[in-house]
């Protein structure tokens, strides 16, 4: 498989030294107590809210980060932590992993995530849940189409909760479900098609299907670990570049289950106030 990103970049994290997910050879045969270790400097740094994650990742592009190569991190990442899950739970195999993905950058980690996974040659089933067609974000689009060109990907548009509802039946086939459906930028009682999404993540974890949540497991909010009804309730949370303050709280905590925080390569510049 030829390198997804142009080889002329930074290849570590400014903060940690380490490795960043999508430089990283053998990220992708790695177990979760070795992701732990890999990543342990990362879940040290001071945890930061919402709203100061946003404005570093701007500022990283206004720096000349494209958010293609933040996603493609994000995204690599995701991918380790659900193959990682898959391994140690026995589950590696035992049928497709589900991607349900947000109409924003959330949603676009999964992609990558999910491009990622069917370059081992896993099947992916990805769920783009919105009304609309494509994703609203420019990063998000390009990697939503990428997905036409995997032959282990299968690409599923839910916009309705009656596409949901058909989705849910034999939910528990899954061998791994990725909650990548909203990240930061949540707020207040959630919309349709989402609200159903969750109900049908609800209902695989309740099946025994273990979740993996991307930045945050849906309905939670990162700053204040506050969650609004019904909300994902995840047995990992990968994050990114710094921890987050609402995923410390006793509630947030309660439903980020395990947390996993990977380096991005967000510049020293863009994370300062």
């Amino acid at each position: 498989m030829s390198p997804t990103l142009p080889v002329a970049h930074v290849s570590l994290d400014p903060r940690t030294g380490i490795t960043l997910p999508a430089e990283d050879p053998e990220l992708l045969t790695l177990g979760l107590r070795d992701l732990v270790k890999r990543w342990a400097a990362a879940k040290d740094l001071p945890p930061m809210a919402a709203e100061a994650m946003t404005g570093a990742d701007r500022k990283a592009q206004a720096l000349g980060v494209p958010g293609g190569r933040l996603m493609e991190q994000a995204g690599t990442a995701v991918a380790a932590a659900v193959r990682a899950v898959a391994v140690d739970q026995g589950r590696l195999g035992h049928g497709p992993i589900l991607v349900l993905c947000g109409p924003g950058n959330n949603g676009g980690d999964g992609f990558v995530a999910a491009r990622r996974l069917a370059h081992l040659g896993l099947a992916v089933l990805v769920v783009f849940v919105a009304p609309e067609a494509k994703p609203g974000t420019r990063d998000g689009a390009v990697n939503w189409d990428r997905l036409a060109n995997e032959p282990t990907v299968t690409r599923i548009h839910a916009a309705s909760p009656r596409d949901l509802a058909v989705l849910g039946q034999g939910i528990e086939k899954a061998s791994v479900l990725v909650d990548a459906l909203l990240g930061t930028g949540v707020r207040g009682t959630l919309r349709e098609p989402i609200r159903t999404a969750v109900e049908v993540i609800r209902r695989a974890a309740a099946g025994g299907v273990p979740v993996v949540a991307v930045d945050t497991p849906t309905a939670v909010d990162l700053t204040s670990g506050e969650a609004s009804e019904p909300a994902v309730r995840a047995d990992l949370t990968i994050t990114f570049h710094r921890p987050k303050a609402g995923l410390l709280t006793r509630r947030g905590a309660a439903l980020a289950g395990k947390v996993l925080v990977a380096p991005i390569g967000i510049p020293l510049e863009a994370d300062r106030a």
